[in-house]
């Protein structure tokens, strides 16, 4: 398993969403943001500090600026002041809008790195929140092949030598599309979501046994393969045993557990004559009409009762 991503630099950042730098002390870029939130400091500005989070980064924006524009310049520069004096990572001043004299004296006397940016204080912080939750994802890695089959993010695990790659093969064969190979590595980015990429050093790449390294992209194109895929579906290939009993209606919903999250699973055994590129397609489609509200074994079930209840 691996560490959750804790913390992000803030140079990282800067360079990512083109923060231009208005005044800066030496090492900023080391800065940890801890955080994914990001605030407005409307109330803080005005002295009100209850409840101040010091730890997200702080925009400015139409509404801030006009605020401080009203202030005489010794009252701007004593809100900015004591904004800064919390220790706040960084302040960002939206909109291209010009920092005050004062807002720029404020960040030099306590040391706190000012930007401004060409975006809006809701766009920016809409878009920093969402990387930030992404960057800071809690994580894993887990044996196994992701691929993408009618829009379905489809996780195959099982054991090693099971078939996974070769049924990922003969899915990219049939116009579907694979995210990783062997290893993928898991990220929650929502409390109900998760995405799967493949790491750097083997995306894009599938081992065959027997043939060895097939590099998927070259061999069927950009459209075969994707960076990142939401994870909806678990599929678990096992070897036949007869001595198991298999759901053959599937009336019970099965789920895998992963980082904390609760996924559709299903246990597809694995024998002579079954196709598996085709019994997962089925399972993609399937899963989808389940999740427009459409359940193909309860449906069935409701005749079965009414046929029932009829002849009582």
């Amino acid at each position: 398993m691996d560490t959750p991503l804790l913390f992000v630099k803030l140079g990282t950042l800067a360079e990512e969403f083109s923060f231009e730098t208005v005044y800066a002390p030496e090492g900023w870029e080391e800065t940890k943001i801890i955080t994914s939130e990001v605030n407005r400091p409307g109330l803080e500005l005005s002295g009100f500090f209850d409840h101040f989070d010091n730890l997200r980064l702080q925009l400015i924006g139409n509404v801030e600026y006009d605020y401080l524009n009203k202030l005489p310049a010794a009252e701007r520069y004593t809100a900015c002041k004591n904004l800064f004096l919390t220790k706040i990572p960084a302040l960002i001043v939206t909109r291209e809008l010009e920092p005050h004299p004062e807002i720029v004296a404020a960040a030099k006397d306590v040391g706190v790195p000012l930007f401004k940016v060409k975006e809006s204080a809701s766009e920016l912080m809409a878009n920093m929140i969402a990387d930030l939750n992404v960057k800071r994802a809690e994580r894993i890695t887990r044996h196994g092949v992701l691929v993408e089959v009618y829009g379905e993010g489809i996780l195959l695990l099982g054991e090693s030598g099971v078939g996974k790659s070769e049924t990922a093969m003969e899915l990219l064969k049939r116009g579907h599309r694979l995210i990783a190979d062997d290893a993928v590595e898991i990220k929650k980015v929502s409390n109900k979501t998760l995405v799967g990429t493949s790491p750097e050093m083997i995306r894009h790449l599938i081992e065959l046994r027997g043939i060895g390294i097939v590099d998927v992209r070259r061999l069927f194109g950009m459209g075969a393969v994707k960076e990142s895929e939401k994870i909806d579906l678990v599929i678990n290939l096992e070897k036949w045993d007869e001595n198991t009993h298999y759901d053959r209606f599937g009336l019970d919903e099965q789920y895998t557990d992963i980082l904390g999250l609760k996924i559709s699973s299903l246990k597809i055994p694995i024998r002579p004559g079954r196709n598996l590129a085709i019994i997962i397609e089925v399972a993609a489609m399937n899963n989808r009409l389940k999740r427009m509200g459409y359940n193909s074994a309860k449906e069935l079930n409701k005749r079965l009762m009414a046929e029932y209840e009829a002849n009582l």
